[in-house]
């Protein structure tokens, strides 16, 4: 018989959620400010990193 190991993750996200509430707030960003640089910052996050892989 296999055993199967759940792992949460909610403190990871917690983590990641408080600090992005941080972030806006210590910006003193209006709300669709913060809007934008929840939905943007990924997307330039993952350009930085893949031109860093890529060479």
């Amino acid at each position: 018989m296999q055993k199967i190991k759940i792992e949460n993750q909610a403190f990871t996200g917690f983590s990641w959620l408080s600090g992005w509430l941080f972030t806006i707030g210590f910006l003193q960003l209006t709300f669709w400010k913060g809007v934008m640089a929840l939905l943007l910052w990924p997307y330039y996050i993952g350009v930085h990193i893949r031109a860093i892989t890529a060479g």
